[in-house]
């Protein structure tokens, strides 16, 4: 399904691009729940507390989670809800190593996707994990943390 597990790094342009939307079809196939595993697994090696597949080059609306205890691989995730109030966090990305920025984002959001066994599911979250499910939708489209970051605070960012 996917080759390649190294986590690209800004300039990459392949971070920049809208990824597709993934075949629901294929959720349950042997393939892909082998790949969710791989690519949970990824996020935890890498020391992250999300990972989103154009990460690793494969572009396609998939996200992984680490949700307090739990780690969610969700497919097609959108935001449905959000709430008017923000929270400024510290944010820091894999494929921007070494940069850190704060960053505005809704304080509670509510987030739409398929499960890794093709459930639609809903989730309501707020704080550090709804900063997470943003930080890592806003890979899905092309947007990085330091487009949206107000202050750098530790870093550098390459603007090559």
């Amino acid at each position: 399904m996917h080759d390649s597990w190294e986590i690209l790094t800004h300039p990459n342009p392949n971070l920049r691009q809208r990824s597709e939307e993934f075949d629901v079809a294929q959720i349950t196939t042997p393939e892909f729940q082998a790949f969710a595993d791989k690519f949970a697994a990824k996020m935890i090696t890498a020391d992250g507390v999300g990972l989103a597949a154009p990460q690793i080059g494969f572009k396609k609306r998939i996200i992984a989670v680490l949700d307090r205890e739990n780690i969610y691989v969700l497919i097609n995730p959108e935001i449905v809800k959000s709430s008017e109030a923000k929270q400024e966090s510290e944010e820091g990305c894999l494929s921007v190593p070494g940069v850190f920025g704060l960053v505005d984002r809704a304080k509670r959001i509510k987030v739409r996707a398929h499960d890794r066994h093709g459930r639609v599911i809903e989730i309501e979250t707020s704080g550090y994990p709804a900063t997470i499910y943003q930080h890592e939708i806003d890979h899905l489209n092309g947007v990085l943390f330091i487009d949206k970051a107000t202050t750098i605070t530790k870093g550098v960012i390459n603007k090559d």
